[in-house]
This record gives structure tokens, C-alpha cells and sequence, in this order.
């Protein structure tokens, strides 16, 4: 009777005991479209709040809805930065991601010298809403620059066009300099990334400079027939080049959160996916 009394007592104070989860461990999250500007970031801190989650950080966009960067827009893409970077400036957790449109040239070019200069460390490229070709020279010339200048370029990799992941994987091997993270991490065509193991054993070929965000698609592995496939390709890419993003409005924080629980991964790999590389990547 003691015993049982005991055990009792124990498994109540345990109980009672505060619980770490995983809304209190550091997370990074890379993808957020702040299509309405302040207004997208009060909804978005409010589904945090509502799911009782908080972020370390988070990168914000302005992709989404009527504004979509262009070509020929020049003046309107310059105020859509700096509305991100003034936003940035009242939100400390804020990492602001800006844009330019290959097309515009030397314009393009001189938009990325200026807000490198006002600190922006990663812009977006969006082949499929700018309504760009990946192959075309000015896409080339422009990501080499951003390398020059250390600034990352996030672009999306969701393989709405037909050859996006091959594409990308070319251009990120034209500019070895440049450090690219691909959005969605290739979709459901995920599995041709796994090249870049055989591409890490070619001599002089692939300079490492491709990381992935996996918003979206891990939504669709986890739990799925796909997951271990999909396991097996982070490894193989490397898990220490893979960011968590949630692709908000679209996609919640909650969602993305909960999926990445559900993979089968080390407690390790996880952190390193939801914090720990975007980190090391962009010094947030």
C-alpha cells in the first residue's frame, strides 16, 4: 500500500513538473510572405500566439497578392524593399528578404548593391511570378553579383515549371560563389536532389553552396508512403542544409512544426532543421 502510495505521489509530481516543448525551442522560420505589410505580421505573431508557439526569427517577403516584383517595375519593387526594411528596423525578429527582377538589368544590379548596403543579407527570386526563364544570361549575371556582395538568394523550387530543380542545379554550379537556399526543396520531385551526393564526389564541380527550406512539402512526406524517400534525400543533401520554413499565410508555423515532429529523424537533426542552420547561414 505504501508502494503504491509512493509510486502515486511520484507520477502526480511529475505531472505537475513544467514540460519543455517545442514551442519553447529556438526556430528559424525562413518563409513568410508579409503580403499586407505590419498587418501580415500582427496575424502571423496572433496564430503564434493562439498556438502558443514563438520564433527566434523569421524571414519576411513581400511576395504575394497584387505585387509580385516585375520586370520593368523598378520604383515600385525599390518602395517594396524599403517598406520590408523599415518594417524590419520596428521588428527585431524580423530578417528582411528583398527582391529584384533579373530583366532590369543594370538596375537590378545597382537595387542589389543598395540594399546590401542597408544590411539585407538574402533576396527572393521567383521564376514562376516574376515570369522569368532560370536560363536566361541576366539570371546568371545577376546571382553572381548577389554572391559578390554576400547576399543569399532564396528561390522557389516547387517545380511548377517543367526542368525547375535541373535548372537551379545548373545555375547554382555556374555561380559556385553564391549561396542559394531552394524553396520546397523540389516539391514532389524532391528526389532528384539526391544528385548532389554524387555531385559532392565529382572534382571541382559542386561547391556546396545549395541549401533548402522545406515548407510545404514536408507537410506532404510526413506520415505519407513518400517520408522514408524523403528522409533518405535530407540525408543525402545534408541536414545540415536544410531550413525550416512555414510558407506563411498559406501554411501555418503549427502545421510545419508538427510535420517535422512527425518525420523520423534524430532530435538532432530536427534541431538543426528548425534553428540551428538557418543560424550558422544568415546570423539570426
Amino acid at each position: 500500500m505504501i508502494e503504491r502510495t509512493l509510486g502515486a505521489a511520484i507520477v502526480a509530481l511529475l505531472v505537475s513538473l513544467p514540460c519543455p516543448s517545442r514551442a519553447q525551442e529556438p526556430t528559424f522560420d525562413l518563409h513568410v510572405h508579409l503580403r499586407n505589410g505590419a498587418q501580415s505580421i500582427a496575424e502571423y505573431e496572433a496564430q503564434l500566439a493562439s498556438a502558443k508557439q514563438q520564433v527566434t526569427a523569421f524571414g519576411g517577403m513581400w511576395f504575394g497578392g497584387p505585387r509580385q516584383a516585375l520586370a520593368g517595375d523598378v520604383a515600385q519593387t525599390r518602395a517594396q524593399n524599403d517598406a520590408l526594411l523599415a518594417l524590419a528596423a520596428k521588428h527585431p525578429k524580423m530578417l528582411p528578404i528583398a527582391t529584384v527582377h533579373p530583366y532590369d538589368g543594370k538596375a537590378a544590379l545597382d537595387e542589389l548593391q543598395r540594399v546590401a548596403g542597408f544590411g539585407v543579407r538574402i533576396i527572393k527570386l521567383h521564376p514562376h511570378t516574376q515570369k522569368f526563364n532560370v536560363v536566361d544570361p541576366r539570371v546568371l549575371t545577376l546571382v553572381q553579383r548577389a554572391g559578390a556582395l554576400g547576399l543569399v538568394v532564396l528561390m522557389d523550387n516547387a517545380n511548377i515549371l517543367a526542368g525547375d530543380s535541373e535548372n537551379l542545379f545548373n545555375l547554382a554550379l555556374q555561380a559556385p560563389k553564391t549561396t542559394f537556399i531552394f524553396a520546397h526543396m523540389g516539391g514532389l520531385n524532391f528526389r532528384f536532389w539526391n544528385i548532389l551526393s554524387l555531385a559532392r564526389t565529382a572534382e571541382n564541380l559542386f561547391a556546396n553552396n545549395i541549401y533548402f527550406d522545406l515548407s510545404g512539402t514536408v507537410l506532404l512526406a510526413a506520415d505519407s508512403p513518400i517520408e522514408a524517400e524523403f528522409i533518405w534525400t535530407l540525408r543525402n543533401v545534408g541536414v545540415d542544409h536544410v531550413l525550416l520554413g512555414s510558407d506563411y499565410p498559406q501554411v501555418t508555423l503549427a502545421q510545419t512544426l508538427d510535420a517535422l515532429e512527425r518525420l523520423d529523424l534524430d532530435p538532432s537533426e530536427k534541431a538543426q532543421i528548425r534553428y540551428a542552420n538557418a543560424h550558422r547561414l544568415l546570423k539570426k
